[in-house]
């Protein structure tokens, strides 16, 4: 029996130089989240053009695109449309150049750092092929293009925006993202796979005071120093040593002058974990700290914590997830790998949530083959591969798009095809 996959993915040859073009296109054109216009465009035009029943501006620049074909299952595909605020340092004839301008008003470089550029080319690729061999599939395939990934509040937006009365309810969600790894590897992971990731500021008070005399004052930039120290012993005293969390803080600012004790300071800081009650214990552990050690500096006020971001944990649905791998097995034989688990974060897993319907989630590479099989015969991996959202970070063009297109196209007829 000829297998759906290959008679789809017969139509990648006809498509590939179009692929290519629109690629380098959306990567000269990075928008940032909520500004995807130009983005969610040449999406919604895509889908137009092969019979997509389209719906626009969902969640401010959202597109949804339906294809039913006959009874059979629902099937969506995700991809995430924003660029970074990083001035772009690849080289490339196609690299950005593009500016925006901040919230405060403020011109900032924009460059797509993170591979979201490769996600919307792929899943058009794979609407694309989807619409051309019909015969071979029954059933819907959606195709869903999501805002403001990158700032944790582009699902929620759809979601807010009616997304689950404006699409049919999916039997599965599938999302992919291209990673440092070489182009043609892809890689699924059942269970946990990315972090949850928040975001925290933490204001503490003191009382200012002549640097002189600091028997006037509570200092609050020892009082930080103290935080600060006393978290890091967080995940090294607090959590089994098989428990993964990453803490950081990557912000202190206080005072202006050196003979001047601040009233205040602020700590910025990032936490990373892989289920809700690691989660949970964390930040139940920083405002413990940090409530404690603001009492012991006798603080006039009590601190002030803010959570800034926050990403929910993408934890593979098993069954699914081996669903997938077992069609990736097939098709792509010695390059489907199990990959291991990411510090990164993202919001897609909140869009099937709000189905409430399993998902899966996986990765495929994007360095050069031979630059990477390099860099690993010389250990040299960490300082030599350019990671997401480096200013260098620029997927090679093939066979990047080809497995993103196939993996994404694969894991679709793991379902739909007849």
């Amino acid at each position: 029996m000829t297998n759906p996959a290959h008679t789809v993915l017969a139509g990648l040859d006809g498509i590939r130089s179009d692929l290519e073009g629109a690629y380098k296109d959306v990567h000269q054109h990075p928008e940032l989240g909520f500004g995807e216009q130009r983005t969610a465009k040449k999406a919604s035009d895509a889908l137009r053009s092969c019979g997509y029943d389209v719906t626009d501006g969902v969640g401010g620049t959202g597109v949804i695109g339906v294809l039913a074909n006959g009874d059979g299952p629902v099937v969506m595909a995700r991809a995430d449309m924003d660029a970074l605020p990083v001035r772009e340092q690849t080289g490339l004839p196609y690299a950005s150049t593009v500016t925006a301008t901040d919230p405060d008003g403020a011109e900032q470089p924009v460059m797509h750092a993170c591979g979201h550029d490769v996600h919307v080319t792929c899943l058009i690729g794979c609407a694309r092929l989807m619409a051309q061999a019909k015969d071979a599939w029954r059933g819907t395939f959606v195709a869903l293009f999501q805002p403001s990934e990158e700032n944790g509040d582009g699902a929620d937006a759809m979601i807010d925006d009616g997304l689950t009365s404006r699409a049919p309810r999916p039997d599965v969600v599938l999302a992919q993202h291209v990673l440092p790894y070489p182009a043609g590897y892809v890689g699924t992971r059942p269970g946990s796979f990315l972090s949850a990731a928040d975001s925290l500021r933490i204001t503490v008070y003191g009382r200012g005071a002549h640097g002189s005399m600091p028997q006037a004052a509570v200092d609050p930039v020892v009082m930080a120093a103290m935080i600060v120290v006393r978290l890091q012993t967080i995940v090294s005293r607090e959590l089994a040593a098989t428990t993964p969390a990453v803490l950081t803080v990557g912000s202190i600012h206080a005072g202006s002058g050196p003979n001047v004790i601040p009233d205040s300071a602020v700590i910025q800081l990032n936490v990373r974990t892989y289920d809700d009650a690691s989660r949970t214990q964390v930040l139940d552990a920083i405002e413990r700290i940090v409530t404690a050690e603001c009492e012991a500096s006798r603080a006039p006020r009590a601190p002030e914590i803010d959570r800034i971001s926050s990403f929910p944990p993408t934890i593979n649905d098993q069954a699914t997830t081996r669903r997938v791998a077992d069609a990736f097995a097939s098709y792509f034989d010695g390059d489907a790998h199990t990959i291991d688990l990411q510090t990164a974060s993202e919001d897609m897993s909140e869009i099937p949530k709000a189905f409430g319907v399993p998902f899966t989630y996986w990765g495929i590479g994007g360095i050069e083959p031979g630059r990477y099989a390099e860099a690993v015969r010389n250990g040299t991996v960490a300082q030599d591969i350019p990671v997401n959202h480096s200013p260098t970070f620029a997927p090679v063009v093939q066979p990047t798009l080809d497995t993103g297109v196939s993996a994404m196209t694969v894991a679709a007829l793991a379902w739909l095809g007849t």
